[in-house]
């Protein structure tokens, strides 16, 4: 089973490579790979090489400020169409994406057909995991910069959540 674990590991490091995806071992059958986003800027993805299968795990968000049965409804009904990967929560509430599959499933398509779900759930869901969890501080926050007069750049793509609840 070891040699499955290595094969595993050196095609994590393969695959990566030619997408040109950064990865850092973290243990002997670990790796952290760091997928870019557009709304998440990055999503950071641990891989676990296990005796059998192979475990997905990113942290997507800490846990809500507010509406978090909403926020859990709103993962659940997610998690109905997912590929490979669910959302989850740990025990302080923060929200990961994990999954786990056979390491003989594991080929390089498989492979990028995974990490292309972690970084496509991740970044798709991020904004309205944020307006559920976060709206009041999100309005707070855009109504503080534009009293005060600074730049809201970084906020545009809450700008229909806020202008809609105005």
């Amino acid at each position: 089973m070891s040699e499955e674990r290595d094969r595993v590991g050196a095609l994590i490091e393969s695959v990566c490579a030619d997408r040109e995806v950064p990865v850092e071992r973290t243990g002997d059958h670990s790796f952290v790979v760091t997928l870019p986003g557009t709304h998440k800027l990055k999503t950071n993805c641990n891989l676990i090489v296990g005796e059998h299968a192979l475990r997905i795990e990113a942290f997507v968000m800490r846990q809500p400020d507010e509406n978090r049965e909403q926020l859990w409804a709103w993962l659940l009904k997610r998690n109905a169409r997912m590929f490979g990967v669910a959302f989850s929560i740990d025990d302080a509430g923060d929200v990961y994406l994990t999954g786990r599959a056979p390491l003989t499933a594991i080929t390089p398509d498989e492979l990028d057909r995974l990490l292309g779900s972690v970084l496509t759930y991740a970044d798709e869901s991020f904004n309205p995991m944020l307006e559920i969890g976060f709206g009041t501080a999100i309005r707070r926050e855009w109504e503080w910069r534009v009293k005060r007069g600074e730049p809201l750049d970084n906020l545009r793509a809450f700008e229909h959540f806020v202008k809609r609840t105005d």
